[in-house]
Parts: structure tokens; C-alpha cells; sequence
């Protein structure tokens, strides 16, 4: 492409694409909000039993801050079998002990609070252990109960796909349907659309479905004057069965968020969705584009991508390689972020526990790249604990409480948070043979303690990403975003206010690339790595980012 038609492809992006600031409803917090989300029981174990806790974390709420996160999201701290990590709850108004008491999770959040932070706890809506309280006696062969038809309960005679079998005299002879593992029986909060022909399919207004709904606000209200700031909820469009058109799921949704609004209006709902152009209009504050289909994040970082030297399979933008396709990330962002942005806020995590680390199969300069565009783009952001540091994903991590999914070993993005290079990485005191999850092994892992005193370290690399996010009013959450070249590589965006405008620049591959924007005469760089603006051209090294302030011409 030559220099003046690549000109010309700029302005026709900018003109096309004009997307200024706005405010969503909801939490003011939620405008500068940076969410670190902790598996709790691998961040610190304060007890010396192998398992990390809620005191734990507690004692490293100053850390958390310094790396420039001010709200957290804990992954479930309900006492559970265990099944799936803590998705499979087995009381939902209780604290397992590993992890502590209810006085610990007041004691959380009156601490975050004290510094200025907010505490989110993982809410799995959609279904429980088979060792609830509430399962059991449904289950149960005897007279009908309360928490009958509080479980999605099919004929025995007929298999519906996924139905489950509840051995056992004392239990009754029907199947009933899980949500995601069998031992996780599916809530009924109803069908949008029932078949008459199947009685046991009950409409979303019958009184065990009205009485599950009402159930899941206690359990909410619960915690939130407990201290609780908000939930993240798990597979939040799993809830209504039958519901082509979300209208159902919707509903659901918004009666909770208008109770929110009324008697919470600084607590947040966000979702486990994966569809924000769906998910905020039905009441979430935040969702975001991660999996469940959402082709945004895989475009963008193939976390489940096949490594093949430099490239992926299939390939992503952030890749040596330089097959991604920026233009169908930018598509399908835009997709949600267009309807959405007035009405709430998108998150494009570093990662999370069910995917494998930003880390694998790259090195440190690829990693601060993808940090470099995650943390300057609009919504909220979410740092996966030991993100920051630099934490290797393991795919040799031993199988634990459900980790293993589709080939994928999902310990290994759960393994302990490295503190130090003492015993177990700092993380507990216990033998290692004790630990909830083997340390990394390797001689290379990163740790907190070495990288605080390494200007040049991946965390302090973070903390001044973080830094300009807070300073910048054109990198806040709520600031206007317009793309400027997303044909192939560099892809190229503006961040704006009425006071600032500041332009980042990404080149993931192993390629050079140097790229003009008209009009553009005078930049200031904030940050930069192998980036430079040199006569009117933004010139860029093989996997390199620039973050520039534009100066206003004389």
C-alpha cells in the first residue's frame, strides 16, 4: 500500500466511526473502575493449611492497590463439595470454612472500603451442588415440598438430552437437569415458552419459579448488607429455558437491576455472558467479550488456539506471525460497544481462570503489547491475578475440582500467585505436597518480590499502564474511541475527550510497519515500546505499541 493511499484509508475509518464519550447509568465508581480478579483458593493462605483465604487476601489489599487496581472479583467463596472449583454451591448464605468465616468477607470489604476499593463475589444464578439443602429435598420420594419443582424435573421413562438420573430409594424417579456439569442441577426459574405437551415445563410465572426468583434477591441482599459492592454472575443467560429472543432472561434481568437501582444503586451486576449488545440492555452493568461463542476475544488473543512456532491455529491478532484479522475484531466489538456504550461498560479481560494465560506461547514484549491495547481501550478493565507479574499457564497442572474441560486444563491458569522466591512461592507455609495446586516449577517464574524492585518489570510495567489510565481523562473508561487504520498491521485508535485526545498504536507481529495519519503533525509519547513519530509517520518495531498524546497544531 503506498503512503497516500494508506492515507486515504485513514480518514475513510475515521469518518465512518465517530464514537464520542459517554456516561452509563449506574455506580459513579464504575467509571474508573479496574477490577483484579482473585481464585481465592490460590492467592495467599494465611493459615499454613495449603489453601488460600479470605484473611489472606485481606493482607494483600495494599498490593492490590499499588499494581492500580480499586475493585476486586472474587471467584465462589460458598461452602461447596468442591465438584467445579466452587460453582457447584451447597449453601448459598455461608462461607466454606477453607476459606474462612462470614465475619471474613465483612472484614474484606470494610477494609477494601477503607481504601477506597470495591469487592464483587462470584454469584452462580443458574443452579447448585447436588448436596444443597434445597436439591435434596426436592429430590426426596416423599410428599411434594416447597423446593419440589424448584429443579427442572423430567419423566423417567423419557431421556431429554443432559437429564440426569438421582439414585437411590429415598429419592423420586425422575430425571433432573443440570446446567453445566451433572452434579450442578438446574435452578427453574421457568420456560419463556413451554410445551403444553410437557407439563413438566413450567412457565416463568408459576409459583416455584416465582419463589426461585425471589430466592436469588435474598441470597444477593444477603451479601450485599453483609458489604458486598456487587456480583459477577455466572452464566447469566443460562437461567430461562426456551427463550429464543432473550425477551424472558431480559425481564429477569431488569427486575433485578430496578431493585438494584432502588434499594442498591452503588452495588453492580455484571455478567457472564459474552454478549454486551444483549446482556446490558437486559439490566447488567458490565459484560463482557470472552467466550460462549463471542468471536471478539478468540480474534483477538486465540486463547484456545493450537501454537505452531509464531502463528496460531486458528490465528489471532496477537501473534508473531501476523495472521489475525484486526478487522473482524473491530467489527464485532463495535457490534456491542456502538449500542452499549450509553448504557454500560464492556470488559476484554487479560484472562481468567477457565483459559489459558495471556503468557502462553509468548514472550514479554508480546505480553506487554496485548497489556498495552487492553488497558487503553473503553469499558471497565479486568487484570487476572498474576497477570501482572507475568504468570505462566501450565498445561501439565495436575486436574483439580473439576479443571479438566474439553482437553483443556484449566489448572493451569489456576496455580498459586507467586509472592516471592521463598518456600511455595511465598503463597503458604504448608509442604508442598499440601498445596492446593503445585507451584510453577520452573527456575524462570516470575514473583511480586523481584519485579517490585525491577523498574523494567512486567508489574511495574502494569502499574504505569495503569498509571496513565488514571491520569489521561482520554483513557478512562467512559472516554470516546475511534478507530483510525484497521486494515492489517499496525491497528491504530483514538481515545478522546473534549480536553485530550491520545492515539495508540499496536503492532503484535514480527514485521515492521510504519503508518501516517493526516493531520497528524505534533505527538507527545506517554509510553512506548519500539515506537516512534518521526516526520509525520507513526514508525513501528516488530511487536511494539506507542501511546501519544496529539498535540494541537500552532
Amino acid at each position: 500500500m503506498s503512503h497516500s493511499s494508506l492515507v486515504a484509508t485513514l480518514c475513510l475509518v475515521s469518518e465512518a466511526v465517530t464514537l464520542s464519550a459517554q456516561v452509563p447509568p449506574g455506580p459513579k465508581w464504575l467509571q474508573t473502575a479496574i477490577f483484579y480478579q482473585i481464585y481465592p483458593q490460590s492467592y495467599f493462605d494465611s493459615n499454613g493449611d495449603g489453601i488460600g483465604d479470605l484473611p489472606g487476601i485481606i493482607a494483600k489489599l495494599d498490593y492490590i492497590r499499588s499494581v492500580g487496581c480499586n475493585a476486586i472479583w472474587l471467584n465462589p467463596i460458598f461452602e461447596s463439595p468442591f465438584g467445579d472449583a466452587g460453582y457447584d454451591v451447597a449453601d448459598f448464605y455461608k462461607v466454606a470454612s477453607r476459606y474462612g468465616t462470614n465475619d471474613d468477607v465483612k472484614d474484606l470489604c470494610a477494609e477494601a472500603h477503607k481504601r477506597g476499593m470495591h469487592v464483587c463475589l462470584d454469584l452462580v444464578a443458574g443452579h447448585t451442588s447436588i448436596s444443597n439443602f434445597w436439591f435434596q429435598q426436592s429430590a426426596a420420594r416423599d410428599q411434594p415440598n416447597r423446593y419440589s419443582n424448584w429443579y427442572i424435573w423430567t419423566p423417567a421413562d423419557e431421556r431429554f438430552p443432559g437429564s440426569q438420573p438421582f439414585p437411590g430409594e429415598r429419592y423420586r424417579a425422575e430425571r433432573y437437569l443440570p446446567n453445566f456439569f451433572p452434579f450442578q442441577p438446574a435452578l427453574n426459574y421457568g420456560y419463556a415458552r413451554p410445551d403444553p405437551k410437557e407439563r413438566w415445563q413450567l412457565p416463568t410465572s408459576d409459583p416455584a419459579c416465582v419463589a426461585v426468583r425471589e430466592e436469588l434477591k435474598n441470597i444477593m441482599k444477603f451479601w450485599l448488607d453483609i458489604g458486598a459492592d456487587g456480583f459477577r454472575v455466572d452464566l447469566a443467560a443460562s437461567l430461562i429455558r426456551n427463550d429464543p429472543d432473550h425477551a424472558a432472561i431480559t425481564t429477569l434481568w431488569q427486575y433485578y437491576r430496578g431493585w438494584f437501582d432502588k434499594d442498591y444503586p452503588e452495588a453492580v451486576l455484571i455478567s457472564e455472558w459474552s454478549n454486551p449488545a444483549v446482556a446490558i440492555p437486559a439490566g447488567f452493568h458490565v459484560d463482557s467479550l470472552l467466550q460462549f461463542g463471542e468471536p471478539a476475544y478468540a480474534i483477538l488473543l486465540g486463547p484456545n488456539s493450537q501454537l505452531h512456532g509464531d502463528a496460531r491455529e486458528p490465528h489471532a491478532f496477537f501473534e508473531r506471525a501476523g495472521g489475525g484479522d484486526i478487522k473482524a475484531f473491530l467489527a464485532n466489538y463495535l457490534k456491542h460497544y456502538t449500542p452499549t456504550k450509553a448504557r454500560g461498560y464492556i470488559a476484554i479481560p487479560t484472562g481468567n481462570h477457565d483459559m489459558p494465560r495471556p503468557t502462553w506461547g509468548r514472550d514479554t514484549p508480546e505480553v506487554r503489547t496485548i497489556f498495552a491495547m487492553l488497558l487503553t481501550m473503553p469499558g471497565v478493565p479486568f487484570i487476572y491475578y498474576g497477570d501482572e507479574i507475568g504468570m505462566h499457564f501450565l498445561p501439565e497442572a495436575p486436574n483439580k475440582e473439576g479443571g479438566l474441560l474439553d482437553d483443556l486444563q484449566r489448572c493451569g491458569s489456576r496455580t498459586p500467585m507467586q509472592w516471592s522466591k521463598e518456600k511455595n512461592a511465598g503463597f503458604s507455609t504448608a509442604a508442598s505436597a499440601e498445596l492446593y495446586l503445585p507451584i510453577d516449577p520452573s527456575d524462570a517464574r516470575p514473583d511480586v518480590a523481584t519485579e517490585e524492585t525491577d523498574p523494567a518489570s512486567m508489574l511495574n510495567f502494569t502499574r504505569a499502564l495503569l498509571k496513565l489510565r488514571r491520569e489521561h481523562p482520554a483513557l478512562a473508561n467512559t472516554s470516546g474511541f475511534q478507530p483510525l487504520y484497521a486494515a492489517t498491521i499496525p491497528f491504530v485508535y483514538l481515545r478522546i475527550t473534549d480536553s485530550e485526545r491520545i492515539i495508540v498504536s499496536v503492532n503484535p507481529a514480527g514485521r515492521p510497519c510504519t503508518v501516517a495519519l493526516k493531520d497528524v503533525t505534533r505527538v507527545t509519547p506517554l509510553l512506548v515500546q519500539g515506537a516512534a513519530f518521526r516526520q509525520g509517520r507513526f514508525e513501528m518495531d516488530p511487536v511494539s505499541f506507542g501511546i501519544f498524546a496529539l498535540q494541537n497544531a500552532d
